[in-house]
C-alpha cells in the first residue's frame, strides 16, 4: 500500500506509470490527479507528465506532482528506450495504426541480411522528418490538424541521435526491434523510413517505452491500479 502523505505529493513525487493501450497520456495524468485529490481532499494539485506516449503505445510514463513538476523539462531530455514491431509491405498516413493502410508494397526481395544492413544505417546522428499526424506546431496550428483537413504542409527535418537499434525477431512481414534514442525521436518516422530504405513500405504496428534515463517500466504501475490502491487505503482506514 502507498504510505505517502498529502505533504509528500504537494512537495513533489515522481510516479512511474505503465500506460495501457488505448489510454492517452492526458488520461493517465487525469486519473492520478483525480485519485490524489479525492484521497487527500485537495481542491487542486500540480501534476504533469514528462513525455507523451500515443494512445496506441504502451509503457513508461513519468508523472510528476507538486514541486517536482519543475523537473519535467529535464526528464524529457533523458535518453529513451523502446521496443516494438514494424510491419513491412504497407504504409499508413500516420505511420502507425491510427490511420488505415493507404498503399501496399512487395516484400519478397527483403532478406534478413538486408534488414540487418539497413538497420546499421540508422545508428548515430541522423535527420528525421516528424509525421504529419503529430502534435508539433506549425504557424500556431498542430500538424495533425492540417492532416485531418487534408492540407499539405512542409515539415522540416530534425536532427536526432539513435545510439542503439537492434532487430530482435523477424517474422515477415513483421520485424521486432529495440531502439535507444534521443529526445525528439519519432519511432513512427523510423518505421516509415526503415520500410522506404528496404525499397518497400513500413509502418509501426506496436510500441512500448521501456526506459527513460535510469527509470525502467518494470517498476511502473498501471494508472487504474495505482488510483484504486490509493483510494483503497482510505476505505480501509474508515472501516477500522
Amino acid at each position: 500500500m502507498d504510505t505517502r502523505t498529502k505533504e509528500d505529493f504537494l512537495n513533489g513525487q515522481l510516479l512511474l506509470i505503465d500506460k495501457p493501450l488505448g489510454w492517452s497520456s492526458f488520461q493517465a495524468v487525469n486519473k492520478l490527479k483525480w485519485a490524489i485529490r479525492k484521497r487527500f481532499e485537495l481542491k487542486k494539485i500540480k501534476i504533469g507528465h514528462a513525455g507523451t506516449l500515443d494512445p496506441l503505445a504502451t509503457g513508461l510514463l513519468l508523472i510528476c506532482t507538486g514541486k517536482f513538476t519543475k523537473t519535467i523539462n529535464d526528464l524529457q531530455g533523458q535518453i529513451k528506450e523502446y521496443t516494438g514491431t514494424i510491419t513491412l509491405g504497407a504504409t499508413t498516413p500516420s505511420y502507425d495504426l491510427e490511420t488505415e493502410i493507404d498503399q501496399n508494397y512487395p516484400t519478397q526481395h527483403i532478406s534478413e541480411e538486408k534488414i540487418n544492413k539497413v538497420t546499421a544505417k540508422f545508428i548515430g546522428d541522423i535527420e528525421q522528418i516528424p509525421p504529419i499526424f503529430s502534435a508539433l506546431k506549425k504557424d500556431g496550428k498542430r500538424l495533425y490538424e492540417y492532416a485531418r483537413e487534408g492540407k499539405e504542409v512542409e515539415i522540416k527535418k530534425r536532427k536526432i541521435t539513435i545510439s542503439e537499434f537492434e532487430i530482435t525477431a523477424i517474422n515477415m512481414p513483421k520485424v521486432e526491434f529495440r531502439v535507444v534514442c534521443s529526445k525528439g525521436t519519432y519511432i513512427r518516422s523510423l518505421a516509415h523510413d526503415f520500410g522506404k530504405m528496404l525499397n518497400s513500405g513500413g509502418h509501426l504496428s506496436e510500441l512500448r517505452r521501456t526506459k527513460i534515463g535510469d527509470f525502467n517500466v518494470n517498476k511502473a504501475v498501471d494508472p487504474a491500479i495505482y488510483a484504486d490502491d490509493l483510494l483503497g487505503k482510505q476505505e480501509d482506514s474508515q472501516q477500522k
